[in-house]
């Protein structure tokens, strides 16, 4: 009896694409992520937590990043030998560098629905931050460690 050995790739797989910065752009990072991730056989655990990590760095970048007339970028990265997906957004609008401290907590008050992108970005992604995109913009980044799925 022969047993193979899954063969897991090695190469990293990329993908990279302008997009408005409107709410559409961001509905088409999300749709745009999850095809990615479905033709790079990300195991479907980690594509439903990188898909939400996509939608809220895309709202963010349409929303508070928005500079008129300027798009946003997407790029999505796997890594298979380290098992790695990175995500990162990168939009023309500078300001202060989006953070999260440690102590931030929300206020009982707050019922609004929006606010909470950073805390669900912290939630489902390993780690993530911030850069610097000169002369304006800034990226947003976020990893998830995936790895193939080995089912014989």
């Amino acid at each position: 009896m022969n047993a193979s050995t899954p063969h897991i790739p090695t190469t990293a797989r990329t993908f990279a694409q302008q997009l408005s910065s409107t709410g559409r752009g961001a509905r088409l990072a999300r749709l745009f992520a999850a095809a990615e991730f479905r033709a790079w056989e990300v195991p479907p655990s980690v594509t439903e937590r990188a898909e939400h990590i996509v939608a809220e760095l895309a709202a963010n970048a349409a929303l508070h990043g928005r500079v008129q007339g300027r798009d946003f970028r997407l790029e999505l990265r796997s890594e298979p030998a380290t098992g790695l997906l990175r995500i990162e957004v990168t939009d023309a609008g500078g300001g202060h560098l989006p953070s999260l401290s440690a102590d931030f907590t929300m206020p009982p008050e707050a019922e609004s629905e929006s606010g909470r992108g950073l805390l669900l970005v912290t939630a489902l992604a390993d780690r993530w931050g911030t850069e610097p995109y000169p002369p304006s913009g800034k990226t947003v980044w976020a990893e998830v460690s995936h790895r193939p799925s080995c089912d014989l």
